[in-house]
């Protein structure tokens, strides 16, 4: 495995990689904004938080992984590229793609935006994720707690973190949905078929300096 933060293995697959998810990223999340069918915990707590301050939702993405981050401090966690990257990116990529998409349209359309949302999310983990620079802040404050608390579950955590992040957020006006359920269900299994996906080989295998194999389809 490629050390984080380590850019000396294939650095130029790897950032193009990196920037190419978080901006990824930050377009799925305006999708499903502008589906106005639901969304992920977090971003039910983003919409809660930009609805009471009148922040833009990517002002408040950014602001909220910048204080998250902050956390990781007493977890030891250090933070990667990927890591700083990724709260400053996704905020600024979500406001730009929010001035660009139209709100509202016909059921079937929003339909479609929360689909190629969530399905652009798990994509979007994946490569980020696969460039190894780093994990999220969000992710980092799970497993840095877990890491430093081996005997917690770090299913219960993430659920416990998410359950708590959601209701904050319904409560301060996030929106909660059908959109917020699929999310739950599809990005488990999306994330297992992208992060293998687009992992990018360590230098010390056989795989790395050429070009893996991809599954078909």
């Amino acid at each position: 495995m490629a050390a984080i933060g380590n850019l000396r293995h294939r650095p130029v697959r790897r950032l193009t990689q990196l920037y190419t998810g978080l901006a990824l990223y930050g377009v799925s999340m305006a999708l499903m904004i502008r589906s106005g069918l639901g969304l992920d915990p977090w971003d039910v707590f983003h919409q809660g938080l930009s609805k009471l301050t009148g922040l833009s939702f990517g002002t408040v993405t950014i602001a909220v992984g910048a204080l998250v981050l902050l956390l990781w401090i007493p977890l030891r966690q250090r933070p990667g590229l990927g890591t700083v990257s990724n709260v400053v990116v996704i905020g600024l990529v979500v406001d730009a793609t929010l001035a660009l998409l139209p709100a509202g349209g016909p059921l079937w359309v929003r339909i479609g935006l929360l689909a190629a949302g969530i399905v652009a999310n798990g994509a979007a983990t994946g490569l980020y994720l696969g460039a190894r620079l780093g994990p999220g802040p969000r992710d980092g404050l799970m497993t840095g707690y877990v890491a430093r608390r081996p005997h917690r579950s770090i299913r219960l955590v993430r659920t416990v973190i998410e359950v708590t992040v959601l209701a904050l957020g319904w409560l301060l006006g996030g929106t909660v949905g059908v959109g917020t359920v699929a999310y739950a269900l599809a990005i488990g299994p999306l994330a297992q078929v992208f992060i293998p996906l687009f992992a990018v080989a360590g230098p010390e295998s056989p795989a790395a300096g050429r070009v893996a194999p991809q599954p078909a389809g």
